[in-house]
């Protein structure tokens, strides 16, 4: 049978990667008089798929839009297609994990598009204006000079679809509604009930449409006289109708009014995409088992909290003695130099105990910024990556919210996660992603990344980082909160709780401060991270301690080798990690079948 153009130049790139493996073609090696390693086969093509979809991307921006997901869809089979032109068995250990890192990629975008499809389907009734965009914007990407006249007609059905729209729906809010929920008390018919997570999802789409109307409008405005004269009074009625429409959606029928700071509405995707999504991200447990997990991690958290609180003369008061750690903040104008310091601390700790290798270069390079007052609404604490966004109050808060943020950014909570943050953690990894493999970041996922930030919290606190009673509390506090997001995160997208239920189940449980909480619960639903995000902290730690279980304490690798390797390997699913760090069998058709939990005692 015929293979395709895509299939052809991938079967040429093989033969050509295979070539410059000769002798005579590794100059570098024989520069540097060392073996070469065996140059990566599958990187090529994953480079040419990664440019292929952002020139997708800038060709079809708006994703709300059926054209773009058609594009889409197809280009994803395309590739998957392709990937069946590729021997398997023929590649080496290494191409074959970048062989089913690529195909588990393009099975989770497909994956995502069709939640993205469903939720589409559900808010279509509250956009009958989104197809006349959508219209203008497919014939802006075509470059078909603009019908100026038309155009202004189609500007004015969007302004009579709105107010058509509104009508309707203020109608059905303030119909008088009988016992049965569906007749008004004359026994009319009357409409369904608008959920308020399907109206939050559709006042965000509306913003998108606005945003890309306004994209439309510029490109032509000013540069063609006779869509100025024709267009540039209708787009302004109907950039105005699209803002009045979301801000009515917002307050009606959402119910959230402008100066509303507390309500959270997120949008639960339900137990079949959570269980699509731990396969993506290759975790061999259902989101029930997980809970489960949490709960028995949160139980030893809350056992080694009980100590601690004893020895600082609490008792069994736990939570009293939490509440006299958060009174362990500095001053305002202090905490950056207190940040500076514990990063500093958290290094030398990794390298006083040869954990990993920090390089010069990155202990000197990482910097810091003071976080917005408006971001910290959703990261009440501070952020690390490239560099450590510290969070504190500033003079525009309340008193409420800056003894808050003081008291939730004390001295031993910020300890027990300043390294998380910078080094060993996040920093140094964005350090090492950019220098080893660097083709490989767009298989990042958060139970790599937070899994292994969070790791180094397991593994500082059992070699004996924490000292002070008040440092393992401000350590254990941390740990309680990963077990908890498992739980109330898991909970909210099988549909059990609210967003108001996770946050008490935080005030309850771990202890951090009520507008804390709130914004932890806010960020988890906001639509910023995915379904499993704020789970894959927990998760992804207790694969990286059964791996360092099989690795490490089998005296098959040092501390500082099993550290470099996975950061040299590049981020990945943790199965997937392990096939290659352990030389496991991989098939074309590999799925996750690892229990990383229960291998060995819970906390040896």
């Amino acid at each position: 049978m015929p293979i395709s153009n895509r299939a052809s130049r991938v079967l040429s790139m093989l033969v050509i990667s295979t070539c410059l493996l000769c002798p005579t073609n590794s100059t570098r090696a024989s520069m540097n008089n060392t073996s070469a390693e065996p140059q990566s086969r599958m990187s090529s093509i994953i480079e040419i798929f990664g440019a292929d979809e952002r020139s997708l991307e800038r060709a079809y921006p708006l994703r709300l839009s059926p054209i773009h997901t058609a594009r889409f869809e197809r280009f994803y089979h395309d590739e998957l297609s392709m990937l069946t032109t590729i021997d398997f068995d023929g590649l080496s250990q290494e191409d074959k994990v970048d062989y089913l890192l690529m195909k588990s990629e393009i099975t989770s975008d497909l994956h995502q598009m069709e939640i993205q499809q469903h939720r589409l389907e559900e808010m279509q009734p509250l956009l009958p204006f989104a197809a006349t965009i959508e219209e203008m914007l497919d014939k802006e990407r075509l470059m078909q000079r603009p019908n100026a006249e038309h155009d202004a007609e189609l500007l004015s059905a969007i302004v009579k679809q709105i107010e058509s729209k509104r009508k309707e729906l203020d109608q059905a809010a303030n119909r008088k509604r009988g016992p049965d929920g569906k007749t008004d008390v004359n026994g009319a018919a009357s409409l369904p009930k608008i959920d308020p997570v399907v109206a939050n999802r559709a006042m965000q789409a509306t913003q998108q449409l606005s945003r890309a109307l306004s994209h439309w409008f510029s490109q032509y405005d000013g540069y063609d006289p006779s869509f100025t004269w024709w267009d540039a009074l209708p787009y302004k009625n109907a950039s105005k109708a699209l803002d009045e429409y979301s801000t009515f959606l917002k307050e009606k029928l959402v119910g959230i009014q402008a100066d509303d700071k507390t309500t959270i509405i997120g949008d639960p995707v339900g137990r079949q995409a959570l269980t699509n999504e731990l396969a993506d991200n290759m975790i061999s447990y259902t989101p029930e088992e997980l809970i489960a997990i949490a709960q028995t991690e949160y139980d030893w958290c809350l056992k080694e909290m009980l100590k601690a609180s004893h020895e600082m003369g609490y008792g069994d008061n736990w939570q009293a003695a939490v509440e006299k750690v958060k009174e362990m903040h500095v001053p305002p104008g202090e905490q950056p130099e207190l940040i500076r310091k514990l990063v500093v601390e958290g290094s030398n700790f990794a390298k006083e105990n040869n954990l990993v290798t920090v390089p010069p270069l990155a202990d000197e390079t990482w910097t810091m910024v003071m976080m917005t007052p408006q971001r910290q609404l959703v990261n009440p604490f501070f952020t690390g990556g490239d560099e450590i966004s510290v969070s504190y109050p500033t003079d525009t808060m309340t008193y409420e919210q800056r003894e808050m943020s003081m008291r939730g950014n004390n001295i031993p909570f910020a300890r027990a996660t300043a390294f998380h943050e910078m080094i060993p953690g996040h920093f140094l990894q964005f350090y090492m992603n950019a220098r080893y493999r660097p083709y490989r970041l767009r298989f990042d996922t958060p139970f790599w990344g937070e899994g292994n930030a969070f790791w180094w919290e397991m593994l500082y606190y059992d070699k004996g980082f924490d000292k002070t009673p008040e440092e393992r509390i401000g350590a254990l506090v941390w740990r309680m909160h990963r077990s908890a997001r498992v739980i109330f995160t898991i909970n909210f997208h099988l549909g059990k709780w609210t967003a108001q239920q996770c946050v008490q189940y935080l005030i309850d449980h771990v202890g951090f401060e009520s507008e804390n909480d709130l914004a932890e619960v806010r960020r988890s639903f906001d639509g910023s991270v995915g379904p499993l995000y704020q789970c894959a902290y927990l998760m992804g730690a207790l694969q990286f301690r059964q791996l360092h279980h099989e690795l490490v304490d089998s005296h098959k690798m040092t501390d500082r080798q099993f550290h470099d390797t996975i950061l040299h390997e590049g981020p990945m699913p943790i199965e997937l990690l392990r096939a290659e760090m352990e030389n496991g069998t991989l098939t074309a058709d590999f799925h996750a079948s690892w229990k990383f939990y229960g291998d060995h005692p819970i906390h040896p």
